[in-house]
Order: structure tokens, then C-alpha cells, then sequence
């Protein structure tokens, strides 16, 4: 699976590293601003800030309020079904939940600060897509 340097606009508010990995995928998934992507998770998480990690439920709350669906991928005790590779994910903009992060894969290619998929081995637990 190809991928590509996208740090979502971080860069252009933030210096040096940050958990923020769902408002990075989030604003490069939907083309948004990431200071725009950043005060709205904020608003779903009661004020407190996300740039060093977003509560699982305030991240699935916040995508599936933009209208994307959510598909999963493993289910408890089924083991991995899907792998972040070439041929496993569905074409299209998608917002992929793995062990501890979330990134962008448009038609197959990742967009994030850096290669995730493990060479292709990195389990999928689910992802959002828009329909």
C-alpha cells in the first residue's frame, strides 16, 4: 500500500509532534481545515483538548455526525479479517481505526505523518466511508 506525507494542516497552527491522529484523518478525509476539525472534536469531547488523543467514543460520535459510515472489521474473538494492504480496503475516502491510531486511505493509499500499515500486516478493527 502506497503512502504519502499529509499532516492534515497541523503544521500550519502546531509545531512538533502531537496524538492527533483523528483530526489529522478527519480533515484530510473530508478536505476541512484542521483548526476547524480540532475546535469541533474539542466541542464533542466537553472542551477538553484532543491533540494528544481522542476517546474512542467521542471520535465515533464525531465522524458518524459528518455522515460517514461506520464498517467494522473484527468483532471480539473473530481475529483480524483485514489488514492495512493493498486490496483488502474498498476504494474510496475512508477513515481507518487501528490499534491505537486512526488514518486516511483514499483509493487505496494512506495520507498520514507516517507509514502505519506495518508493511501491510497492521490489523483493521473498522472504518468509516462516505456514502
Amino acid at each position: 500500500m502506497h503512502w504519502f506525507y499529509n499532516d492534515g494542516g497541523r503544521s500550519k497552527y502546531f509545531k512538533g509532534e502531537a496524538g492527533d491522529c483523528v483530526i489529522r484523518a478527519v480533515a484530510i478525509a473530508t478536505g476541512r481545515d484542521y483548526l476547524e476539525v480540532y475546535n469541533e472534536i474539542k466541542a464533542f469531547n466537553k472542551g477538553k483538548s484532543c491533540r494528544n488523543g481522542t476517546p474512542h467514543k467521542v471520535a465515533k460520535n464525531y465522524v458518524n455526525s459528518l455522515g460517514f459510515e461506520w464498517v467494522p472489521t473484527m468483532k471480539i474473538g473473530s481475529g483480524c479479517q483485514m489488514h492495512l494492504c493493498d486490496g483488502e480496503l474498498p476504494n474510496g475516502i475512508l477513515i481507518v481505526m487501528v490499534s491505537g491510531h486512526y488514518t486516511c486511505v483514499k483509493d487505496g493509499v494512506i495520507y498520514d505523518t507516517h507509514d502505519c500499515s506495518r508493511e501491510g500486516t497492521r490489523c483493521v478493527y473498522g472504518y468509516w466511508i462516505v456514502r
